[in-house]
């Protein structure tokens, strides 16, 4: 991805070096920065912050750890750090009711093969469950985060982890059942 004299480069304030690096990370930080903002704005603006971040802590990189793992894990407590300056506003904002009284009866079965769901409509899925359920949906089941590391990272308990993680699924299951998708439902028995 990256090689050690860019990285020298811009850790010595290189502009042109601090810009293609910049480039080279870019869908990586986005690709994280998506999973955690509504819209692509929001999401560009904390690839930014995140990237300064990166940039200011270039000189303390290991090449002991994977570029592209130390850069994913400076943007995630980026997002995280914003989310916790940000949360009574979030909270505010994006305040929803999620009660669902639709009948699911008469919904058709589909084969794989004639499944047309794309991961677009299943991330606009993730992105519309409350925004604490989303965080830590994402950091459980895509960052590969526990409930403990979790709950201290969000500034919540691991027990209100857990809860989040299974308010979240059961959502995502309602919403797939919504669109028909019944082989990615796990039904309950």
């Amino acid at each position: 991805m990256v090689n050690q004299p860019l990285l020298l480069d811009a850790a010595n304030g290189d502009r042109r070096a601090q810009f293609q690096l910049y480039k080279r990370c870019f869908s990586v930080l986005m690709s994280v920065c998506a999973r955690y903002r509504r819209s692509e704005e929001d999401a560009v603006a904390m690839v930014n912050e995140g990237f300064l971040k990166i940039v200011n802590n270039l000189p303390g990189y290991s090449a002991d750890t994977p570029f592209e793992a130390w850069i994913r894990r400076i943007m995630i407590n980026t997002l995280i750090d914003d989310f916790r300056k940000n949360r009574k506003v979030y909270e505010l904002i994006e305040n929803q009711d999620f009660t669902d009284h639709t009948n699911h009866e008469g919904l058709v079965d589909f084969n794989t093969a004639d499944l047309q769901f794309d991961a677009d409509q299943l991330e606009a899925m993730v992105r519309s469950l409350p925004p604490m359920s989303q965080k830590v949906f994402n950091l459980f089941a895509i960052d590969g985060y526990g409930h403990l590391e979790i709950g201290e990272l969000l500034g919540i308990s691991e027990g209100t982890s857990k809860w989040h993680l299974s308010f979240a699924r059961q959502r995502l299951r309602e919403l797939l059942a919504q669109t028909g998708v019944r082989h990615l439902v796990k039904e309950k028995k």
